[in-house]
């Protein structure tokens, strides 16, 4: 008997990964997409087929903000695995859209765990797309995050998904469901949406190699990320589900990379000579070539948080000695990945 696994978010990066995972695996799998006047299934086109022709991939539509829909979908899937990854997960805008952060990316995770509690769906084993978002307060002495770290979220995104990790835990200690947390720091990938910050500096240089002269407008350049590559954490997510017990894992690369040295390395891919002149929000980034300085990186305070976390640092000891995992991109791999694929989506657009 084939498993199936239920995926909120199927549309998004991480959905998308995994239910390309999971179908490799022999699963059946079924996600829920909201309704749109618009398509918005491009992640998953390559893979998804006419409901008449489907065997293995079925969409369904529903929304973390309709408890409805998603009883109804659980109760006729019966699913084996839920991968809880929808979300708003945008944490900038979480500061412009707190109520609807909190409904879908709080709130909507006890939606789902209550449709598991009231269908009694003791065998679903269940996995919480937590966040690095969690924490804010500066690290421990060893200068980077785990399992036991203090969670001071900074951002409406990190509160609410701060409400989803304890409920998944209320809920695996209350009712004995097999509900995991898994803590993902940044991860990245050419299905990355466009307003993030990695996505936008790979599309501005795939697009300035092929001849814009637009302007790439910035945040805080100084803050440091534990970037890794959505590939190899979307495969953890499914690790963590396969584990003989129920529990929490960060998941990260344990190095950190700032926004300024993530541009250096897109330039240094693309071999472009990039330098920095200024200080603070007067700093900016130009490219030379043949003695010409050409401005090409601009700071726009627009784009600082309104309380901003300028550290992030994952320690995935614990996952690393339990799965014995080992990452296969590093940031040189994950900057080529996207670059490549930016600049081919660029010439189609041409």
């Amino acid at each position: 008997m084939k498993k199936k696994a239920l995926i909120t978010g199927v549309t998004g990066q991480d959905g998308s990964y995994l239910a390309e995972f999971l179908l490799k695996k022999g699963y059946i799998v079924h996600g829920i997409k909201r309704k749109s006047s618009t398509f918005n299934t491009t992640r998953i086109d390559h893979i998804y087929k006419d409901f008449h022709e489907a065997k293995n991939f079925f969409l369904h539509y529903g929304d973390l903000s309709d408890s409805n829909s998603l009883f109804n979908i659980i109760n006729k899937i019966k699913p084996n695995e839920i991968y809880n990854l929808g979300a708003q997960s945008h944490v900038g805008h979480s500061f412009e859209i707190p109520e609807y952060t909190s409904e879908v990316s709080g709130i909507g995770t006890l939606r789902v765990l209550e449709a598991m509690r009231f269908l009694n769906l003791k065998n679903t084993k269940f996995y919480q797309a937590s966040t690095s978002e969690l924490f804010g307060a500066k690290p421990d002495k060893v200068n980077s995050f785990n399992e036991k770290s203090l969670m001071v979220p900074k951002s409406p995104y990190g509160v609410s998904k701060l409400y989803s990790y304890w409920m998944t835990k209320v809920y695996r200690e209350a009712y004995g469901f097999f509900a995991s947390n898994g803590i993902l720091f940044n991860h990245e990938s050419p299905r990355r949406g466009e307003t993030f910050v990695t996505r936008k500096i790979t599309m501005f240089f795939a697009k300035k190699i092929l001849g814009s002269k637009d302007i790439l407008y910035l945040g805080n350049l100084n803050a440091k990320r534990d970037w890794g590559h959505a590939k190899d954490y979307t495969e953890m997510q499914w690790k963590i589900l396969q584990h003989h017990k129920p529990d929490d894992f960060v998941i990260a690369t344990g190095k950190t990379t700032s926004v300024r040295q993530f541009v250096n390395e897109c330039c240094k891919y693309l071999n472009l000579k990039i330098i920095w002149i200024g200080k603070g929000i007067n700093e900016k980034g130009y490219l030379v070539k043949n003695k010409k300085k050409e401005l090409v990186v601009q700071i726009d305070k627009t784009y600082y948080r309104p309380l901003e976390i300028d550290y992030l640092k994952g320690d995935p000891r614990k996952a690393l000695k339990i799965f014995k995992y080992k990452n296969k991109y590093n940031l040189k791999d994950l900057v080529k990945d996207m670059i490549d694929s930016d600049i081919s989506l660029a010439q189609k657009n041409i």
